[in-house]
């Protein structure tokens, strides 16, 4: 039960035509220089895609336990996996990281029809990346990758709770596929599954 997916930041376009366009966001694979800034921004925005019944503590240990330094410098290590960063002029807005393989829950491999597959294990960004198109370049960017690693499908798990996050992903192609639970400070949450087809990348 290793992920959980969410936008917690509004991901429209600002629609003020007095404004000042807001600079455009680019989307890197990041690497173990990124470390810091990575947990730095998962940090900030894990709590945001929470259901407000999560408490704090919960929160924090689920930070500390899998959104570390640490963790991530293993995450960067791992073949397996890949973490997409979202900056603006060098800093940090968001990122991505997925997972290749075949997904260790029983509920998962139940309720995804599409193999081989990878997993949007995370997507998130931070409420300052309105406007900067940080969110659709980062699923863009992931799609990409899971693509041209070959997957039939990508799939994610989402707090059922989080509708703005469940939104952005229909509007990403993604259906609701099924169910699964994920463990956030020592307490299960419900979560959907969700799962788009990807078209194969031509071959030469």
């Amino acid at each position: 039960m290793r992920s959980h997916s969410g936008i917690p930041s509004d991901t429209s376009e600002a629609s003020d035509p007095n404004e000042r366009p807001a600079p455009t966001a680019t989307v890197r694979p990041a690497d173990a220089a990124d470390v810091g800034a990575l947990a730095e921004v998962a940090a900030a925005t894990f709590g945001l895609a929470c259901p407000p019944s999560m408490t704090q503590e919960r929160v924090e240990a689920f930070i500390a336990e899998v959104l570390s330094p640490e963790r991530f410098a293993g995450y960067l290590a791992d073949p397996a996996r890949h973490v997409l960063l979202a900056e603006v002029a060098g800093t940090p807005l968001g990122y991505a990281m997925l997972v290749d393989g075949e997904p260790s829950g029983d509920d998962v491999r139940a309720a995804i029809r599409l193999r081989p597959t990878v997993e949007l294990s995370k997507i998130y960004v931070l409420p300052q990346a309105h406007g900067t198109g940080a969110a659709a370049l980062l699923m863009a960017a992931a799609l990409q990758w899971a693509t041209d690693a070959g997957a039939a499908g990508v799939w994610l798990g989402v707090n059922q709770q989080n509708e703005r996050a469940q939104r952005f992903y229909a509007k990403s192609g993604f259906e609701r596929v099924g169910t699964k639970q994920f463990l956030v400070g020592g307490v299960l949450e419900d979560d959907f599954v969700m799962e788009r087809t990807l078209t194969p990348a031509p071959r030469p």
